[in-house]
């Protein structure tokens, strides 16, 4: 591959800024400073632009901590969001968010530009666990465990998948463990609502066997280790349940 070109896909530039970085002697290929942008490249080898490793991946897999207040989408005229929590290098990559949280939802959103990864991960058919803590007014009871565990029918028709809501505490407010397999607008809102019960505040902690990483705080990212991406793309049996 091309060096300017290896530098390009991998977001740090246009190819005319690429070939002026290399030019000026900012670039390394395994050690040694590579001055021609039509060298020819082998993507295994390691790469650093300004002292920065620039290797070259066709794909990348963020974790974001999704704050509240922004949206999950690539672009909005109004409001910011995810991929713009985002540097330059990574907004130039064509990464969107694998599904979607509500503005007001914060916790784990997962970044790609894996296509196919992220459909075997939100395809309806797949059933992959996701792990909410939701905070609700009002005691939540044996009834409401049970009625989420059926499978609950709102009354214009719409029915939801069984989905297992743990009770960790009940009073004035109550706070749950929530786990779906499915993700429709707005469910579990709608789901806590058919029950009596207003949503304070929603959190995703785990997709799939991915968990949240607490020491991320609310706006920052984080690129998944070998060994997490390795869990999503591992076999169905193992992601999913039936």
């Amino acid at each position: 591959m091309r060096l300017d070109k290896l530098l390009c896909d991998a977001g740090w530039g246009s190819r005319r800024e690429m070939r002026r970085a290399v030019a000026q002697g900012r670039v390394t290929v395994d050690g040694a400073v590579v001055v021609s942008a039509d060298a020819r490249v082998d993507p295994a080898l390691p790469v650093r632009i300004d002292g920065q490793d620039a290797d070259y991946r066709p794909h990348d897999y963020l974790m974001l901590h999704k704050p509240a207040g922004v949206v999950s989408a690539t672009e909005d005229p109004r409001l910011p969001t995810v991929i713009g929590l985002l540097p330059p290098r990574y907004r130039r990559r064509g990464l969107f968010p694998v599904g979607r949280l509500d503005r007001d939802t914060t916790g784990l959103l997962l970044l790609t530009n894996d296509g196919a990864l992220a459909h075997a991960l939100m395809a309806p058919g797949r059933h992959v666990d996701k792990v909410y803590m939701v905070l609700v007014e009002g005691p939540l009871t044996e009834a409401d465990r049970a009625a989420f565990a059926a499978g609950l029918t709102l009354r214009s028709g719409e029915a939801f998948a069984p989905a297992e809501l743990s009770i960790l505490s009940s009073g004035a407010r109550s706070l749950a463990r929530l786990t779906l397999r499915e993700g429709r607008h707005h469910q579990i809102k709608r789901m806590m609502a058919a029950r009596g019960h207003e949503v304070q505040s929603l959190k995703r902690v785990s997709i799939a066997r991915l968990t949240l990483d607490e020491t991320l705080p609310p706006g920052a990212w984080r690129p998944l280790s070998d060994g997490e991406t390795a869990l999503l793309r591992a076999p169905s049996a193992a992601l999913y349940t039936k």
